[in-house]
């Protein structure tokens, strides 16, 4: 049996998932206004910077920056310790992975945020940086194309978690929580929609050899205004956002650390499971 998680991981985790849901809620909430008024969609570092020139704005920018940092802690002891229970096959390792390297990406966006909040410049255009310097390595253009082909694929991940609510497998059931259920499912599904259309940017960047095709959450948003009925399109994932920004606030505060709580905790998947073998009376009582 693993040890045990240390207690700090907890507070950690929180910090980071309520940053993580502030920024969505930011992001997804401007990129609605545009959709509803007109205007161009901001990708995360862009929207967030808007927030230095408003009162108390860089000192809540420092928060959320820390939030992220505290994010990346959280997944790279997550990862390291499989606090999760993912184990060590190849499916395990697989996610274990995907942990490390989502704790990276938002914690390179916290030490984007904190720069900001010096007065350093937005640092817009990151995923066209990136993507410049790997087509620039040998065999470039393909490397960027498997990049964009493996971001596509965890859109799809993100759109299942949605449909098949995987997401709530770790928080705790309340009557807010399942309240709060449609919007926590719809933003699962509006991420991945996001997160698919930057992987088709990313991997047509590598097929057309051009960095400058790739982009972010912004480029991401932009691309379904341009299409049919984009405004409203843009309007529903837009929403979307907000919903997944929810999501991690829900998290923030009802999510559970499996080898922290142990297994006695009534999350949602310890819940279905005892309804499945009758017990669930018997378990709330």
């Amino acid at each position: 049996m693993p040890d045990k998680a240390p207690a700090w991981v907890v507070p950690v985790m929180r910090a980071g998932y309520a940053a993580r849901g502030a920024v969505y809620i930011i992001v997804g909430g401007l990129s609605l206004s545009a959709a509803i008024y007109g205007g161009q969609a901001q990708g995360t570092t862009d929207a967030l910077s808007t927030l230095r020139d408003e009162p108390w704005g860089v000192a809540l920018l420092w928060a959320i920056a820390i939030g992220m940092m505290a994010y990346m802690v959280w997944r790279l002891i997550d990862a390291a310790m499989d606090l999760e229970c993912e184990g060590s096959d190849a499916k395990g390792l697989a996610a274990r992975a995907g942990q490390a390297i989502t704790g990276l990406i938002h914690g390179a966006i916290g030490a984007s945020l904190a720069a900001t909040a010096m007065g350093g410049g937005s640092q817009g255009g990151g995923a066209q940086t990136a993507t410049q310097k790997l087509m620039a390595m040998p065999w470039g253009p393909y490397l960027v194309m498997v990049v964009g082909i493996v971001t596509i694929g965890a859109g799809f991940y993100y759109g299942y978690k949605g449909i098949a609510e995987t997401y709530k497998a770790d928080i705790r059931v309340t009557d807010l929580t399942q309240k709060l259920n449609p919007a926590m499912k719809a933003g699962f599904i509006a991420e991945g929609v996001v997160v698919a259309i930057i992987g088709g940017l990313i991997f047509f960047a590598g097929f057309n050899h051009n960095p400058g095709e790739a982009g972010g959450v912004g480029e991401a948003l932009s691309t379904l205004r341009d299409s049919p009925y984009g405004a409203i399109l843009m309007g529903i994932i837009a929403a979307g956002l907000v919903g997944f920004g929810i999501e991690n606030l829900v998290e923030a505060r009802y999510r559970i650390v499996p080898r922290h709580s142990g297994e006695d905790v009534m999350t949602f998947a310890r819940r279905a499971r005892l309804k499945a073998e009758g017990k669930l009376r018997e378990a709330t009582a």
